[in-house]
């Protein structure tokens, strides 16, 4: 009994030995699995964090800062508006950067598609979106932040505006990136110009819209046309522009306006164009003034500064954007990707100067014209590679962290700040008079009345009250994981 008993714990030992050997061999299988697992995971971590590029929301931020900055300032500093015709101004930069950006911002998004309908999908809704917020914001149906009304007579809405030509320029690079997504090089050939030849759809495409502006800019006949001044103070009177030309490149004339005239009515374009601070209509040019009383008709005139053909030559501005977006995608060194972008950024500024002063193409942002494209991408890209050098590659993050939260949030910005949605709110509550309300109360007393001066009070209202104040409000809703995205 005591003999059997003992074989029997022995054999129990010898099981629990077996055991403890089984239990060790697992062990370290699970921790050799683990080690491969974390072998296997840390690129992926380390993919990760660099995944989203810090330079592409700090320049997201930037765009929309000087948005703002151009729009409540550019009132009281005419130099930084929008240049009335020909040439640049700080405020001309803002729309080729936002499209610049757009465009890199797909390159990444669209890195990898496994099913090309839901990419489709995606992009078609995006678009969609885009396009009832642009024609909510702009189309005229919002009078804010200064007028607390709202509403649109349809007979006169506004059918364009900025980000109705964002939405056109991503739904078609957007869809060009997902339909060439079989083509696309896992890596490249050492020819210089091997990223260019990879991508030849995407540049196939910004040509043929480069194409279809220049021909129809060109050759288009522009006949005699008339119009009904809408303004205020001038009554309803009729008015003519005398035209029947081709190739016309100033204010009256021009192809750009009359495919709009056409196409979507000339009640239906912007009532207020930046064309009425010329010499030629005020004698307080380049600010805005009472129009001259020998000013030509077309002073008057409405004109759609995000136009239909303009927009189409607004493709070209994506299409650099999405080349830079594949740079950063296929050149892993920091040395590499500056010497594609800053090489292209230069050209494109030496092609625009050229065109431009020696009068072949102008400058023009109402036109959009070719040197337009050239001069602001090369600028955007210039910019964009400087940021990332000072951000990305010298690790200078805390300087510039207020652009990153605006550009993680920048549609929130956009709605609230740069189209006073939230100003708009709070002027609604006011005491007496609308006028007595919290917002004008600060612009005056707290900046203009202290610097007694109009112009330096209405800067620093924009610096303090709305640029810093909306990128600490984005700041706070990063920190909270708060993102508006369409």
């Amino acid at each position: 009994m005591d003999e059997a008993k003992r074989m029997e714990e022995g054999h129990n030992l010898a099981l629990d030995d077996d055991a403890k050997d089984d239990l060790k061999k697992q062990q370290t299988n699970i921790e050799h699995d683990r080690d491969v697992k974390l072998d296997h995971e840390q690129p992926s971590q380390v993919k990760q964090k660099t995944k989203r590029v810090a330079t592409l929301d700090a320049f997201r931020g930037l765009t929309i800062v000087l948005m703002i900055l151009v729009d409540d300032a550019g009132g009281v500093y005419p130099r930084i508006d929008h240049s009335p015709w020909n040439g640049c101004t700080l405020a001309d930069f803002v729309m080729p950067f936002f499209l610049f950006i757009v465009g890199v911002a797909i390159a990444l998004a669209l890195k990898r598609i496994p099913k090309i309908k839901y990419a489709m999908k995606k992009i078609m809704l995006r678009t969609l979106k885009l396009l009832f917020w642009g024609i909510l914001l702009q189309g005229g149906y919002s009078h804010a932040p200064d007028e607390l009304i709202y509403g649109v007579n349809m007979k006169f809405i506004r059918w364009c505006g900025i980000l109705q030509r964002i939405a056109l320029v991503y739904c078609i690079v957007a869809l060009i990136e997902t339909f060439t997504t079989k083509l696309r090089p896992t890596t490249l050939s050492p020819q210089r110009l091997a990223i260019f030849t990879a991508y030849k759809w995407q540049w196939f495409g910004g040509f043929m819209a480069f194409l279809i502006y220049m021909i129809t800019t060109f050759t288009l006949y522009v006949p005699d046309w008339s119009f009904v001044d809408q303004v205020k103070g001038h009554g309803s009177k009729r008015y003519t522009v005398i035209c029947g030309m081709r190739g016309h490149l100033g204010p009256a004339c021009n192809a750009v306006g009359h495919v709009d005239r056409q196409v979507w009515g000339i009640n239906h374009l912007y009532s207020q164009p930046v064309w009425r601070r010329l010499k030629a209509c005020t004698f307080d040019s380049p600010g805005e003034g009472k129009l001259r009383e020998d000013a030509p008709s077309w002073c008057l005139a409405p004109f759609e500064p995000e136009g239909l053909l303009s927009s189409i030559s607004a493709i070209l501005s994506g299409t650099i954007g999405i080349h830079y977006g594949h740079v950063l995608i296929h050149f892993k060194g920091h040395s590499e990707r500056l010497k594609q972008w800053v090489s292209m950024g230069f050209v494109l500024l030496i092609m625009a100067i050229i065109l431009h002063f020696t009068d072949a193409i102008p400058i023009n942002k109402q036109l959009y014209s070719f040197s337009y494209v050239c001069f602001t991408a090369g600028a955007a890209g210039i910019v964009f590679s400087a940021f990332y050098i000072l951000i990305d590659v010298w690790g200078l993050r805390t300087p510039f962290l207020f652009l990153e939260w605006i550009g993680m949030n920048a549609m929130l910005v956009f709605v609230m700040a740069a189209e006073g949605i939230f100003a708009a709110f709070v002027n609604g509550w006011y005491y007496e008079d609308p006028n007595n309300s919290l917002v004008h109360w600060i612009k005056k007393h707290v900046f203009v009345n202290v610097w007694n001066s109009e112009r330096v009070g209405t800067l620093l209202y924009v610096i303090f009250a709305e640029i810093t104040f909306w990128g600490m409000v984005a700041g706070l809703l990063h920190k909270l994981k708060i993102y508006w995205k369409l």
